[in-house]
């Protein structure tokens, strides 16, 4: 009763903020002139035909109520298993049907990657919203520029930097459902040539079981709770109009319970940490730019259960970039990146590297033509010698109008368990391969107030690498996904609103049918969602999320044999609302998940959380 008395009043005062007259306000971003650095190229969204999504500072900062997964999977393509189950567990990012182990994720342009798991796939639990200034979301196969894995998509994290006073404390405090507290203080400022953010953030939940009490079962399972610190630290040195270096330091360490599996409670726990330091430089060099990335990535996981475990992984990552304009209309990017990959747990530490040599032209701005072409050498330690090229056109029929299309080939090497580790492996392993074709269209009227993306795109997998007992690991299998997005946006004054469908089949080896089936595991054909954003005054501001994920098939591998089981649909209904104090110094937030308390398994066998509150404060005080 409480929550319906609750949702009514919530909707009256939406209904009587629709009313109100205000000044208007843009709540989100113009698309077509923001610049990606993703692409390398600092390409313009107008520019491009790779589709690229921007989550700037308007959506991010409100924002705080949700974790980074949760963010990620309210985006048309793109599926993050676990995002809205315990806290604890694990999260999985599967883009336009392919893999989790197929998507980049950067933090600041630098690949991210964890060589202790099996899939290499960094962990999105370490990354707190209020220390990310923006994401970029690039769809489709990028090899070409991020190497191995770039085959789904990218996300590129860009963190917060110094504020442009020479001292600025910031906070964010929350507390809300199942005993959920996090908390962030932090120091930014701009002295001179000098800027810096430093920041701590630390999280603790009760949570819920992971694992889903069976039917029949009157024994309670227990929580699975977590506890997590880490420390944020990114410098910027300008030592002359030409030349700046900004290194930074990350460190994160966590205690995350978790169950034996599905339906089996268990009282487990690792103790995650992870450490990365590295620097970014830039030198300006006439009509053209020298840009070098380094980072030095240090994981472990303490596993403590009844196979207990302790797994250590290592990279050191060297990018180094080139950018000339050749011309107005020409641009050039050559560029050269290494990775030294270790498993220092491990029998022997074994390690590995890949070398990568790339470059593109960018021919912009002909008319209404744009092309980019752009091919990679990669030499690894193991397999050998690959390629990988890229074909990116568009066309502006018209100032509203665009075409675009994109031919690619995209790669993944085997990871070091696959070539080292104890059960099946082969040092004969060659890497994944993929096909991408994609094409789409992009209207844009009344200068952005109204835009609609369609995209459609392809993709054939082959070599896929299984595990075929009692062989090991081998390449054998062909995949193939095929899917389209609709995105349509609208944005009027005080109001916004953001839509997405989203269509995804394919076919994939799964272990429950030890061969490829013509679905995909835990991935929806249908999604589609839309949020609607309304700066009701000028210092309020309100959202409603909506989400529908529909059917998927799991695996049931608590029976013998394992069988298929299917997944019904669910829908979400989620709300934020934020209200600004002390010329916006000072702001009050509160977000409401699941709203219509929505009963389903994101994952068969595991628990998803029910109606559920964050609400907190943030500051700024300078």
């Amino acid at each position: 009763m409480k929550k319906k008395i609750a949702l009514l009043a919530g909707l009256g005062l939406v209904q009587s903020l629709v009313l109100a007259q205000t000044k208007p306000t843009d709540s989100v971003t113009t698309l077509k002139d923001v610049v990606i650095t993703s692409t390398k190229n600092n390409q313009k969204q107008s520019q491009t035909g790779k589709v690229a999504t921007i989550l700037g500072p308007e959506v991010l900062d409100k924002s705080y109520g949700k974790t980074l997964p949760q963010l990620l999977a309210e985006q048309a393509g793109i599926t993050v298993t676990g995002a809205t189950s315990n806290y604890a567990a694990n999260k999985s990012v599967f883009f336009r049907g392919a893999g989790s182990a197929y998507a980049i994720i950067l933090v600041d342009g630098i690949v991210q990657n964890d060589p202790s798991g099996n899939g290499g796939a960094f962990d999105l639990r370490l990354l707190p919203i209020d220390q990310i200034e923006r994401i970029e979301i690039l769809r489709g196969g990028q090899s070409t520029i991020y190497g191995s894995d770039a085959i789904g998509g990218v996300i590129n994290i860009i963190t917060k930097k110094g504020a442009k006073q020479p001292l600025n404390v910031y906070g964010v405090a929350s507390a809300g459902s199942y005993e959920t507290y996090k908390g962030t203080i932090g120091l930014q400022g701009t002295v001179s040539n000098f800027d810096y953010n430093i920041s701590y953030t630390h999280v603790k939940s009760d949570g819920i079981s992971e694992a889903a009490n069976p039917v029949g079962n009157s024994t309670a399972f227990d929580k699975d709770g977590l506890k997590t610190d880490g420390v944020n630290a990114k410098f910027g040195f300008k030592f002359s109009d030409n030349f700046s270096i900004n290194p930074f330091v990350r460190y994160n360490t966590g205690t995350y319970n978790y169950d034996d599996g599905p339906f089996a409670d268990a009282a487990n726990f690792s103790i995650l940490k992870n450490i990365a330091v590295g620097t970014n430089a830039v030198y300006l060099l006439g009509n053209g730019k020298v840009t070098l990335n380094y980072s030095h990535q240090k994981t472990s996981n303490d596993v403590n259960s009844a196979y207990p475990a302790l797994l250590e992984g290592q990279v050191n990552f060297l990018d180094v970039y080139y950018n000339q304009q050749l011309g107005k209309k020409l641009d050039l990017l050559l560029g050269v990146d290494h990775r030294d990959m270790k498993l220092p747990s491990a029998a022997g530490s074994p390690k590995t590297n890949i070398f990568a040599g790339y470059g593109s032209l960018f021919l912009h701005d002909l008319s209404v033509f744009n092309l980019e072409v752009g091919g990679r050498y990669n030499k690894h330690e193991q397999y050998g010698e690959n390629w990988t090229y890229t074909i990116t056109p568009s066309i502006n029929l018209v100032k509203q109008v665009k075409l675009f299309g994109n031919i690619s080939t995209g790669f993944k090497i085997p990871t070091l368990t696959m070539l080292f580790g104890t059960f099946g492996a082969n040092l004969n392993l060659k890497p994944e391969k993929s096909e991408n074709y994609e094409a789409g269209v992009e209207f844009n009227f009344a200068d952005g107030k109204y835009t609609l993306r369609g995209a459609a795109y392809k993709r054939n997998l082959t070599d896929a690498i299984i595990y075929n007992y009692p062989q090991g690991y081998e390449n054998q299998v062909s995949q193939k996904t095929k899917g389209f997005e609709i995105e349509p946006a609208v944005k009027l004054g005080i109001f916004s609103l953001n839509g997405f469908y989203s269509y995804t089949e394919g076919d994939e080896y799964n272990f429950v049918d030890n061969g490829v089936a013509d679905y995909l595991f835990r991935r929806p054909k249908h999604t589609y969602g839309a949020t609607a954003g309304l700066q009701a005054t000028k210092d309020l501001f309100v959202s409603v999320n909506y989400r529908y994920v529909g059917g998927r098939t799991d695996g049931d591998f608590n029976s013998y044999p394992a069988a298929v089981v299917n997944l019904p649909s669910y829908k979400l209904l989620n709300a934020y609302a934020e209200y600004s104090l002390a010329k916006s110094r000072v702001k009050l937030f509160v977000d409401t998940q699941n709203i219509l308390d929505e009963k389903y398994n994101e994952i068969y066998g595991y628990n998803s959380l029910g109606f559920n509150v964050n609400a907190g404060v943030r500051f700024n005080i300078h």
